[in-house]
C-alpha cells in the first residue's frame, strides 16, 4: 500500500458505491430487503454492513496521533456495536450516509504518507481485543473489504435482474 494506492482505491471505491447505490434504487425496497441467503441476508443488509465497516475503520483511523481531521470528521458519527447494526431502514437514509462516507474516505486517503503506512496502530477490535497491526496492510484490509462485500452486493443485483456493469479496478480508474 502507497499513497497513490490508497487515493486510486477510495476514488475506485466512491465510484462503485455510486453504482451500487443507483443500481439498488432501481429495485423496489421489498426486494431490497428480500432474505437471500446472502452472508448478511439481503442486498439492504449487505450495504449497511459495508458502511457499518467502513464506520469502524474510519474511528480506528482517527485514533493515529496524525489523523486530526479525520478525527474531527468522525466526531458526529456514532461508532457501530456490532458489525450488522443497521443504522438506518431505508437505502433514501443510508445513501446520504455513504456519500459522506466516501467523500471522508477521499480526504483521509489523500493526507496519508509513506511514513504514516510504514507505522502500526493500536486499536480494540469488535471483541474489545486490543490489537497492533502495520497501518498499510489496516488500509489494504480496509478496501478489499469493500471490495468483497461490493462482489456480494453486484451478485444479489444481477440475480434481481440489474446488472451494474463493469467493476474492474483498471477499468474504472487512471
Amino acid at each position: 500500500m502507497t499513497p497513490q494506492t490508497a487515493i486510486r482505491m477510495a476514488d475506485y471505491n466512491s465510484q462503485m458505491n455510486r453504482r451500487l447505490y443507483q443500481a439498488a434504487a432501481r429495485l423496489p425496497p421489498e426486494k431490497q430487503h428480500q432474505e437471500c441467503g446472502a452472508f448478511f441476508g439481503s442486498l439492504f443488509k449487505t450495504m449497511m454492513h459495508i458502511a457499518v465497516g467502513d464506520t469502524i475503520w474510519l474511528h480506528r483511523f482517527a485514533q493515529h496521533p496524525d489523523a486530526l481531521s479525520l478525527r474531527e470528521e468522525m466526531e458526529v458519527f456514532a461508532k457501530p456495536r456490532t458489525l450488522d447494526q443497521q443504522l438506518f431502514d431505508t437505502l433514501a437514509e443510508l445513501d446520504p450516509y455513504r456519500r459522506k462516507l466516501d467523500l471522508i474516505i477521499i480526504a483521509w486517503a489523500a493526507t496519508l504518507t509513506p511514513e504514516q503506512l510504514g507505522q502500526t496502530l493500536r486499536y480494540n477490535n469488535m471483541a474489545g481485543q486490543s490489537m497492533e497491526k502495520d497501518v498499510a496492510l489496516l488500509v489494504t484490509h480496509f478496501f478489499n473489504h469493500q471490495t468483497h462485500h461490493r462482489g456480494q452486493a453486484s451478485t444479489l443485483l444481477y440475480q434481481a435482474g440489474v446488472d451494474i456493469g463493469v467493476t474492474d479496478l483498471i477499468a474504472l480508474v487512471s
